[in-house]
């Protein structure tokens, strides 16, 4: 038998909170902040709200329900050459990663930490394509020596060069979206193929409380027309961005959730998406956010229940800890979430190789965390109970003749099956392990990264599609931010424009 899945809210419980979000959506709505998405929601049937709040629109019940019809429950990506395919539905368990780590693990200087760079960025792409268990890397690795409006470029030409694995990156906003898609296209040979095979999964995150952003909007539109999948997911905090109440939480998310995916669906029926959950408590004594809280594990198995009862494929959150180093902290906070994550049933769950709430990234966390992936996938797959694993013959004849298990044919046939075999556990003696060298875990994992990169290759690209890459680069490299700035309709701003949690000034 399967491990049967963490629940934490009721039928009822789930009705009354899906409930709750319909009749909020109809009667306040949620803040869009982009022109262009109201004028395309009210022309489809949604309504702008009154003058007290300005730019909410209200979502119809009917126009929800209709609209979440069109959802599929799966999809696949696929790599740069098209060689490696995943699929992503609604009862298959994924591990991938994320973040936004602008700081890289490094124990030679003082702080243990230093800039992230984009030869980070590269080994991180590198070292995920020599994993076994994460399907996937995303920009998780900020490149400081690289300019910020230059830095999709640049990523997603390494990817396309180091990985055969799918990659995800946030809907920057219209221009570098199209940025995005475009290279992805120059790439795989066009973009209908790239249509037709997805190779890039979109993140749009909501701001809590209720607010769709005009710069993640714009991007969401290129997106959907693409048919990239895209990650909708809330990263709120309940006690001060939601309500403190998890219940509170979960419905006012899942009313930042559906209202983007209604958008989504009406842009272009049938993108696939993923229902998505980041969202923690703020830590009463510090007013941060507690991504290692038992809290956080409660709210990501219920998210889960929710988009179970939506049908709609899901994103968790797990491998994360608040833990500035790699301590008991650090560990039973990475495990206790990836597996309430996994045992919830979500579907692509990150957030492998970070700590420090995502701040900070270790290659070395990604070794580790695709072991523990192994492990909990393992335990999902649970006892299989049948004649031939009773053993009932094998126990009768080892009985009548006073012998062992070790080496028969039913061991033989059995043990690869039934038992994981991790490759950085370490199970030996005490004698054993110290002559090996009494190495620690991190010890382990970083000669295992130090392997991968030493091995590992990806496709590569052909002369012309870099010549190609270069130009493009080039361009984009040309705009200045008054460019960005008119591009993504954002004229009359004053001050800093804030891009998926960063201030360009």
């Amino acid at each position: 038998m399967k491990l049967n899945r963490i629940e934490v809210l009721g039928k009822n419980e789930i009705q009354q909170i899906h409930e709750t979000t319909l009749e909020l959506l109809e009667s306040v709505g949620v803040k869009v902040e982009s022109e262009e998405a109201r004028n395309f929601l009210e022309e489809n049937g949604a309504i702008v709200n009154d003058l007290n709040q300005k730019d909410f629109i209200k979502f119809p019940k009917e126009l929800v329900l209709e609209q979440l019809k069109n959802v599929p429950d799966s999809f696949s990506l696929w790599g740069p050459d098209g060689s490696y395919q995943v699929e992503i539905n609604t009862s298959k368990v994924n591990f991938s990663t994320f973040g936004a780590a602008m700081r890289m693990y490094d124990p030679s200087k003082k702080s243990r930490t230093r800039k992230s760079l984009l030869k980070d960025a590269i080994n991180h792409i590198r070292v995920v394509n020599g994993l076994n268990n994460i399907i996937s890397s995303h920009v998780d690795v900020w490149p400081n020596d690289v300019p910020f409006t230059e830095l999709h470029c640049h990523a997603l030409r390494e990817w396309a060069k180091h990985s055969y694995k799918p990659y995800g990156m946030a809907c920057y906003g219209r221009t570098a979206t199209q940025d995005m898609l475009n290279i992805a296209s120059i790439v795989v040979g066009g973009k209908e193929e790239l249509i037709k095979r997805p190779r890039l999964l979109g993140v749009f995150n909501p701001t809590s409380p209720l607010r769709l952003p005009q710069i993640l909007l714009n991007g969401l539109f290129i997106f959907a027309k693409y048919k990239q999948p895209i990650n909708i997911t809330s990263a709120a905090s309940a006690g001060s961005t939601a309500p403190v109440t998890l219940a509170g939480l979960l419905t006012q998310t899942n009313m930042e959730i559906l209202s983007a995916i209604v958008l989504t669906q009406l842009i272009s029926p049938g993108t696939p998406v993923l229902y998505g959950s980041t969202n923690t408590i703020m830590d009463p004594p510090s007013g941060n956010m507690a991504y290692g809280s038992i809290e956080f594990g409660l709210i990501t198995v219920a998210a889960a229940q929710l988009a179970h009862f939506y049908n709609i494929p899901s994103k968790g959150s797990g491998a994360l800890t608040d833990s500035k180093c790699f301590d008991l902290q650090n560990g039973f906070e990475r495990f206790m979430t990836l597996s309430f994550a996994a045992n919830a049933g979500h579907n692509y769950i990150t957030c492998a190789g970070t700590y420090e709430s995502s701040i900070s990234e270790a290659l070395e966390l990604l070794v580790i965390d695709d072991e523990m992936a192994g492990m909990i996938k393992r335990g999902i797959e649970g006892i299989e109970v049948n004649t031939d694993t009773i053993a009932s013959e094998e126990i009768i004849k080892i009985a009548t003749t006073e012998g062992n298990y070790l080496g028969t044919k039913h061991s033989v046939k059995n043990t690869r099956k039934e038992i994981f075999v991790p490759k950085i556990v370490n199970r030996e003696r005490r004698s054993r392990w110290r002559r090996e060298g009494s190495k620690d875990m991190m010890t382990i994992a970083r000669e295992k990264v130090e392997e991968i990169l030493k091995s590992q290759q990806g496709p590569g690209l052909s002369p012309d599609i870099e010549a190609e890459l270069t130009r493009y680069t080039k361009m984009v490299a040309s705009r200045s931010l008054d460019d960005y700035r008119r591009l993504e309709g954002m004229d009359d701003s004053k001050g800093p424009v804030e891009i998926s949690g960063f201030k360009i000034e």
